[in-house]
């Protein structure tokens, strides 16, 4: 397990100490999907991969898969074999005969003087169709092309994405604040001649202009070998062109004035194999190629269906709101095709929390009546530093509250549990990645109780263990910290890195895999690349990614523990730890913080938060520095940019900051360590 600075040291011990259960309500347990707590007997490793077979049943079949698992060519598995269907009639057409007047989407404007869209089912499939249609007539896109969606967050976005899965296109949607390279880097990866963008689109009040950067990745894409043909331009005012960048001719064509060819024309639903491609979504590595995770179609579907049932608890009555962006996994599945393959409604918001203050979140949830919220400590971070008092101003009520992106610290745990949930929500805090499709670890709602910064046991099917370097496993409450790997395959996770199937299986399995020519599932476990522990209980808490633990004289810290140490300390609003090369203890932890709005920086609160990191996990994490910054680097998706943080501790190069939400910062933070060290 890299810790860093190059070394291992797979049997150092954690000293995050353990938190208090919260239990579910009998209110909310008497009404979840999934309250049988014998769940767990049908699903363990010895009725692998069998149990599988209802997730797969939860969805429409256009004819019935014969094989529930097929491991002819692993790593790369196949699920239910023989069987075709389609995402989009799973996602539309199935819910028509009982629901076609049900809103599927709420789309929300940034601009509260704009109005919500209530898009029902029926709605959905239509606009679904009719660019359906263009994209086969107009765009001459057939089967297994690959499509690239850079779009904000609209709900032409789902539009766009569902039509291409019915028509059997491979869709690659590249998050909305990415920049023009980061967007050409997957049209030419996945040899994409077709891209579908916005004129223009709200964030903090502002129009930004959209379509100039997607001119610019054409461009980008060009120079790297791949043309692009045809860009389809949505309008976000319908009617009237809202970008300075000029529409090329024989290339740029207006969505809303083509589609009036397409009124009323319906698209039959591509019959797809169960182990055809649905989408790529690429990872976001700061260096190196990125990474095409290739998803296939009905073991995904089933994946995403599942979990949206029995983790997320969606009911047909419910109002569901994810804030993740489309751009993301997380928006694929449970903004997508996981809630609509439910039948469910789902909430997408256009802007940013905190606009135009930090109550807009609870303004949204009150006149929606949302009852299922789904965020990442990210924004909740955000969140409890800037409006900490606006949740009490408004009259909403979650019955459930999702995290996920990251490990979330005990102390905003607790915070979002009281405030936010007003001490009646059930905290699911989610563990996964853009690779495995779905839910790796969380407690099961209606059954589990819940702790404060852990994601809980493996969800029902999931079989986790703490690997150390040489292929052992960690008991439960060993308080030894390794490498968290699943057993077992399940339908939601990536099939291949599209177009590098030795990059794959290097990279997921490569380290622990009995033999490259097994055919055995039990020879292959997943290695997730994040470092953690699993408890006695079985709960498993995440340390992060395997470079983020710091190793100190051969101690190993997770960075989320002195993080969540300092986040106990009240004038704390965010925090973020950083290794620094020690010639003698090999790394030393090095902290930024930012403080709550109205608290001044001083002496005082750097001893109090030295102090409460000694108390909490002990002297060996002592921090050389701890630096009170104004701001943290952010990204546009609001993740803190630790890497640029690192490369200003040990005097590195910061690399390129223009595309960070706050690049002015980093100049800011250089001159305060640079001055004072």
């Amino acid at each position: 397990m890299n810790n860093g600075t190059g070394g291992t040291d797979q049997q150092s011990e954690t000293r995050w100490k353990e938190e208090e259960y919260f239990y579910p309500s009998k209110e909310f347990t008497a009404q979840a999907n999934l309250n049988d707590k014998t769940v767990f007997e049908r699903f363990t490793l010895d009725k692998f991969p069998d149990y599988y077979a209802g997730f797969a049943d939860m969805l429409t079949w256009f004819k019935p898969w014969d094989k529930v698992f097929d491991a002819s060519d692993a790593p790369c598995w196949k699920w239910f074999t023989g069987g075709t269907l389609n995402a989009s009639f799973n996602c539309i057409d199935r819910h028509l005969a009982k629901d076609a007047n049900k809103t599927a989407i709420h789309f929300v404007p940034e601009l509260e003087e704009e109005k919500t869209e209530h898009i029902t089912y029926q709605e959905l499939y239509v606009r679904v169709n009719e660019f359906a249609a263009l994209l086969r007539d107009t765009a001459k896109l057939k089967r297994g092309d690959r499509v690239t969606i850079h779009l904000p967050m609209v709900a032409e976005a789902p539009i766009a994405m569902l039509a291409c899965a019915r028509l059997g296109l491979v869709h690659t949607v590249v998050f909305g604040g990415f920049s023009a390279n980061a967007c050409a880097d997957r049209i030419v990866d996945s040899g994409s001649r077709v891209l579908i963008t916005m004129d223009a689109y709200y964030r903090s009040g502002k129009l930004i202009d959209h379509k100039g950067v997607d001119d610019e990745a054409c461009a980008l894409a060009a120079e790297n070998g791949q043309k692009v043909d045809t860009v389809l331009v949505w309008q976000r005012y319908p009617g009237k062109y809202s970008s300075a960048a000029p529409l090329v001719p024989d290339r740029d064509i207006i969505v809303g004035d083509e589609l009036k060819k397409y009124y009323g024309v319906r698209v039959p639903a591509e019959e797809m194999r169960s182990e055809d491609p649905l989408f790529l979504m690429y990872t976001s590595g700061t260096t190196g190629k990125p990474k095409g995770c290739q998803h296939g179609t009905g073991g995904y579907m089933a994946y995403v269906t599942a979990m949206s049932k029995y983790i997320l608890d969606i009911h047909p009555e419910d109002v569901y709101w994810c804030t993740a962006d489309i751009g993301w996994i997380t928006g694929h599945s449970f903004i997508v095709y996981g809630p609509l393959s439910l039948g469910g409604s789902s909430v997408i918001y256009e802007g940013v929390p905190t606009y135009p203050d930090a109550g807009r979140n609870w303004r949204i949830a009150q006149d929606l009546n949302v009852n299922i919220f789904h965020t990442a400590p990210t924004a909740i971070r955000s969140l409890r530093k800037v409006g900490p008092d606006e949740p009490k101003k408004y009259n909403f009520k979650f019955k459930l509250m999702v995290t996920v992106g990251e490990p979330i610290e005990p102390e905003v745990w607790r915070w979002y549990e009281k405030e936010i949930g007003k001490s009646q929500a059930v905290i699911v805090d989610t563990y996964w990645q853009t690779e495995t499709g779905g839910f790796l670890c969380a407690t099961v709602p209606g059954i589990a109780p819940m702790k404060p910064g852990s994601a809980g046991p493996g969800v029902p099917g999931i079989h986790p263990a703490i690997f150390d370097d040489e292929a052992n496993i960690l008991p439960p409450g060993s308080n030894k910290a390794g490498n968290i790997c699943i057993r077992n395959p399940w339908p939601g996770c990536m099939q291949t890195v599209w177009g590098d199937r030795d990059r794959f299986v290097s990279s997921y399995f490569g380290r622990y895999s009995v033999s490259s020519d097994s055919k055995d599932w039990r020879d292959w476990p997943y290695i997730t690349g994040d470092g953690g522990i699993q408890t006695q209980d079985g709960y498993f808490r995440v340390l992060g990614r395997t470079d983020d633990v710091i190793n100190v004289s051969g101690h190993r810290l997770g960075s989320k523990e002195i993080e969540a140490a300092a986040m106990t300390v009240p004038e704390i609003a965010e925090a973020a730890v950083v290794p620094i090369a020690h010639e003698i203890k090999g790394a030393e932890p090095e902290l930024y913080v930012s403080l709550k709005p109205g608290v001044a920086a001083s002496p005082e609160i750097v001893k109090k938060v030295a102090d409460a990191i000694t108390f909490q996990i002990g002297k060996i994490a002592k921090c050389r520095n701890v630096w009170i910054v104004p701001d943290m680097p952010k990204t546009r998706s609001g993740k803190i940019m630790r890497r640029v943080l690192g490369a200003i501790s040990n005097k590195g190069d910061v690399g390129n900051v223009m595309t960070l939400a706050n690049p002015e910062i980093v100049e800011e933070i250089q001159k305060m360590v640079n001055n004072q060290k």
